[in-house]
């Protein structure tokens, strides 16, 4: 068993699916984990399930694009708890629509949430991991930024920039000698609130069709479940993985493999 006591987390976007469950994960690791999302009653749900099961966890409401939002909450993290050792950047939207349909506003809302809100939370929690000799940050890709997709055009160009701008920020802060470590995960299809999306307007039989086609982009033979991409966020988050940094963990059932 990996543990984490004497760890404290931020996990963004913690109201559900991939956040709640890496949230839940770190917990039960024995890490404190403070989550935040734009949705504020959810975000105190998962703190509470985490609280139920035993764990340590606190909760609040943070807008990522809000550079503001990010001081407060890592100072008021650095302040109640000590010291922040993990920051996994999970919050993130998703945008299915064709190129040509897409507006400005749209295309723009995709890669503040998901692009910007990682740069602030980046530059903001590594200088308090930086003061305290070192931490580990994980930032939610996607297969989506290493392989285009079609009607995904800005969800794609924001995760193929966070891929990229992990291993900028894990070369730039590696050579200051600062001991923090920056990596991204790259999840496959999994089966989340946002996993929904690939179905909306369909009925019964087209959505069996569908999910028949994306059980088959991999070759495990399963669709993926938030625990699949908790274990590497708690991987990520360990000593195990002291000697990564600037790497990206595909976490797909194979498919990218093809």
């Amino acid at each position: 068993m990996i543990d984490l006591s004497g760890k404290n987390a931020l996990v963004t976007g913690a109201g559900s699916g991939i956040g709640r469950q890496s949230a839940q994960t770190l917990a039960a690791a024995g890490a404190h984990v403070t989550c935040t999302d734009i949705e504020g009653a959810s975000t105190e749900e998962t703190a509470a399930m985490i609280r139920d099961a035993g764990g340590a966890a606190a909760a609040w409401q943070q807008d990522v694009v809000s550079e503001d939002q990010w001081t407060a909450t890592v100072d008021r993290i650095v302040q109640d708890q000590g010291r922040i050792d993990i920051l996994v950047n999970n919050a993130g939207i998703e945008l299915m629509e064709p190129m040509t349909a897409t507006t400005v506003d749209a295309f723009r809302r995709v890669m503040d949430i998901n692009v910007l809100g990682v740069f602030l939370g980046i530059r903001t929690a590594s200088a308090a991991m930086a003061a305290q000799g070192g931490g580990s940050i994980i930032n939610m890709s996607s297969v989506a930024g290493l392989i285009g997709a079609p009607r995904q055009a800005a969800y794609c160009a924001s995760k193929g920039g966070v891929r990229l701008m992990t291993k900028a920020a894990a070369m730039e802060l590696g050579t200051m000698g600062a001991g923090v470590r920056v990596n991204s995960i790259h999840p496959g299809i999994i089966q989340t609130p946002m996993y929904e999306t690939f179905f909306e307007g369909m009925d019964a039989t087209a959505r069996a069709t569908r999910e028949a086609q994306l059980m088959k982009a991999g070759v495990v033979g399963r669709l993926g479940v938030p625990t699949d991409i908790a274990n590497a966020v708690l991987f990520l988050a360990s000593d195990l993985s002291d000697f990564m940094t600037g790497a990206e963990m595909v976490v797909d059932g194979g498919m990218t493999a093809h």
